[in-house]
């Protein structure tokens, strides 16, 4: 009987963290979709944020009923930082990225983020990178580098600045992760989810009405209100919730080896629903970054 019931728990996991995944590969789909219709990276930003943000407030209110003890002053200046970091900066800089870049190359690009906390916790904790490590890393960047070739030789614009805007964000999503990791401990990981996310709309919400009308919003066209609540639910607020739930039933590591899938799964949409060029030297970029980042996650944790 237990062993049936793990069984079950398993498959619901896998399930879990393979949806996740799916609903993460098809922001940059979205997001390619809504841009063709003229909006510009902050206007669909605050968009996005908008329809997500109360399901965030739900959460946090949810959160706040099973926490232990309240949050402190400490506890509110670091979920400031972390959705600055995790939320604000990495998803406006990916934006950004996005409007010079092909779909399949940002998620690569993005996804190379486990690369970067890697280096982060080596720097702060004044120690080297194992061999093994070092071998992903090169692995993965090896990767991002065919993959920007194949963009480069599409004769595609601003490939480079945009190649490095996504890098920026991975960076950031990076140095939230790193800051994240003994603040959920302390905090919980829905309060954490939840404010982080809170924060990072009202920073949004701020700069979108700082730079342009509220009107803009309303006038948007129907296609582009669409990509920006299916964006919110099935690429933001449904990938965080079913990834909770993989993570409680599977493991982090497991979980991160499943979401290694993602940026295959945008190659493919992409070349489905973009019409994006899909190529050998594409594939193979995707597979080398792939390997590297399962190699990192196969890591024990120190």
């Amino acid at each position: 009987m237990a062993l049936a019931a793990d069984s079950r728990e398993a498959a619901v996991g896998l399930t879990c963290a393979l949806l996740s995944a799916l609903g993460f590969s098809f922001k940059a789909i979205f997001v390619k979709t809504a841009y063709r219709y003229g909006v510009d990276a902050e206007t669909l930003l605050a968009m996005r944020m908008l329809y997500a943000l109360p399901f965030f407030i739900g959460m946090a209110i949810y959160a706040a009923q099973r926490a232990e003890r309240p949050l402190d002053a400490r506890d509110w200046r670091d979920l400031l930082l972390m959705g600055f970091f995790g939320y604000y900066a990495s998803s406006y800089l990916d934006f950004l990225g996005l409007q010079y870049i092909s779909a399949a190359l940002e998620r690569l690009v993005l996804f190379t983020y486990p690369a970067f906390v890697v280096l982060l916790l080596a720097w702060q904790r004044r120690q080297r990178p194992g061999r093994t490590v070092l071998g992903a890393l090169a692995l993965s960047y090896s990767g991002v580098a065919l993959a920007v070739l194949h963009d480069l030789r599409l004769g595609s614009d601003g490939v480079t600045l945009g190649v490095t805007l996504v890098f920026a964000s991975a960076v950031c999503f990076a140095l939230y992760l790193v800051r994240c990791a003994d603040r959920v401990q302390r905090i919980g990981t829905l309060r954490v989810t939840a404010w982080a996310a809170g924060f990072a709309g009202a920073m949004v919400m701020l700069q979108f009405l700082l730079t342009r009308p509220v009107s803009s919003l309303p006038a948007q066209p129907w296609q582009v209100q669409a990509s920006a609540v299916a964006m919110a639910l099935f690429s933001t607020v449904l990938p965080i919730w079913l990834g909770a739930m993989a993570l409680r039933r599977l493991g982090a590591d497991r979980v991160a080896i499943i979401s290694s899938l993602g940026p295959v799964l945008t190659l493919l949409l992409a070349w489905l629903l973009l019409g994006e060029s899909l190529s050998a030297t594409m594939l193979v970029g995707a597979a080398l970054v792939v390997l590297g980042v399962r190699r990192i996650a196969r890591q024990p944790a120190r």
